[in-house]
């Protein structure tokens, strides 16, 4: 696996800066033409809260987007987050120990 030097940027931060600045659009009209509160909006793009899938479909909807790319945004950010975080030296790797046992 390829490691990053850097982390992803947090999605809240594409959405302020690839769309919601170049087209002049605030919080609050953002989340008017979104159908949520304002609080949602600026929580995003200040990075304390992720794109849900259901945000992902609004986004994708109102600028024409793929809702994958919301949320592989979110997904490659949190991954990162947690493999700065999460201790795996505990976790042990789990092998089949019965002959004919198959992955459906």
């Amino acid at each position: 696996m390829l490691e990053r030097e850097m982390p992803p940027v947090h999605p809240g931060e594409i959405l302020k800066t690839l769309f919601m600045e170049p087209l002049g659009i605030g919080v609050k009209q953002m989340a008017t033409d979104l159908g949520v509160t304002p609080k949602t909006v600026s929580a995003i793009v200040n990075g304390h809260q992720g794109i849900s899938v259901e945000m992902a479909l609004r986004l994708s909807k109102a600028f024409g987007t793929s809702s994958d790319v919301w949320i592989n945004l979110q997904k490659d950010y949190e991954l990162w987050k947690a493999r700065e975080l999460v201790n795996l030296d505990n976790v042990r790797i789990i092998v089949a120990r019965k002959k004919n046992f198959y992955f459906v």
